[in-house]
């Protein structure tokens, strides 16, 4: 029988009660639990099920389970399951016992539900790891994708990994601080593992499974509406390097291109170096960055004969360096906005 499934096992023997349930707690409100489950601030369902069926871990709809049990199982788990304080959004005492009220809502399963992700076939030891022994992949799929670029932010080693996943609801508040992203009022909807239930020797296999990945970095590409100009539109593009200076990981042989539309022509494009696209056949405008150091930002202009109409400017954001097991993670693709609002670009965001 797996690990997990201790988790909530004991759920069906009498527990101690905590403090605040044993001088009675207010009853929950299961609609306001349905939209704790369903919101972002926990993550819950990807463990349990959608509506809470089962999956990777054991059903809690319709089981009837008091809130002493469930508060003991979230506090102080026995199993695989983290342990969520009372200072993490979406696991207060009040949000415990609205989820205790939409469990009770809900009629009890007539079959177990599927995990999210299920152990492929020749299954690497990594993949054991992630998918069935820890069940990280149900939050963080079977590439393991959100910690993989938070491990690229700070260039992690096996020593933040440990401290990521044994000491989470600190370590991750304080990466969103040296990354100049707000804390405040921000949802950490993993817990913290216990090392006696996750042993080191496991979170080294963990580790090495991500590590041969590779890990990506997060950048970030904009491309403006474009302004007027005496011989046409100039549009400013920007990269950036997401991660955190000093310690994140910098990006290698970079190259910036925008595709120029067959009725539009370059009037200038400073660096650049303009080029047949062999796919389309259309001309490229293309720009080269040997290396983009953490949170460092390079800034590009063109003008062109006329303003780019309907879906605006497109292009893509390449680099070589880390090297990734899937070359798609060291891309971006970026499309200029439409006048009157900001660039639109896109970017991973690290973060568990």
């Amino acid at each position: 029988m797996r690990t997990f499934l201790v988790a909530f096992t004991l759920l069906l023997f009498p527990l101690v009660q905590s403090t605040a349930v044993a001088q009675g707690a207010a009853a929950g409100d299961a609609a306001a639990g349905k939209t704790l489950w369903d919101g972002n601030l926990t993550s819950c369902k990807n463990c349990h099920g959608a509506a809470a069926e089962g999956g990777f871990g054991p059903d809690l709809a319709g089981r009837k389970l008091s809130l002493a049990r469930v508060t003991r199982a979230v506090r102080q788990p026995w199993g695989i399951m983290p342990m969520f304080k009372d200072t993490q959004l979406g696991y207060t005492d009040k949000g415990l016992a609205d989820l205790t009220a939409y469990f009770d809502s809900l009629p009890a399963p007539t079959a177990p539900g599927k995990p999210r992700f299920e152990l492929p076939a020749n299954a690497t030891p990594g993949q054991v790891a992630v998918i069935t022994t820890v069940g990280c992949a149900q939050c963080h799929t079977p590439t393991m994708d959100t910690p993989r670029r938070g491990a690229g932010e700070v260039n992690g080693d096996f020593e933040w990994v440990k401290k990521m996943v044994y000491d989470h609801a600190t370590t991750m508040p304080a990466q969103w601080t040296e990354l100049g992203q707000p804390t405040a009022n921000r949802a950490v909807r993993m817990g913290n593992y216990n090392p006696n239930r996750l042993p080191e020797t496991t979170l080294r296999t963990i580790f090495d499974y991500m590590k041969d990945l590779g890990f990506p970095i997060t950048v970030t590409a904009k491309v403006d509406a474009g302004v007027p100009a005496a011989n046409g539109v100039t549009y400013t593009a920007t990269v950036e390097n997401s991660g955190v200076p000093s310690k994140g990981l910098p990006t290698e042989d970079m190259t910036f291109s925008l595709a120029i539309p067959a009725d539009v022509k370059v009037v200038t494009a400073a660096g650049a170096k303009i080029q047949k696209d062999e796919k389309t056949q259309s001309d490229m405008a293309v720009w080269k960055i040997a290396k983009l150091a953490p949170k460092a930002t390079q800034t590009f202009t063109i003008t062109l004969s006329k303003a780019v109409a309907d879906q605006g400017l497109k292009g893509s954001v390449r680099w070589a360096k880390p090297t990734m097991k899937d070359a798609e993670a060291n891309v971006v693709n970026v499309q200029s906005a439409r006048p009157g609002a900001a660039g639109r670009g896109a970017g991973g965001a690290g973060g568990l």
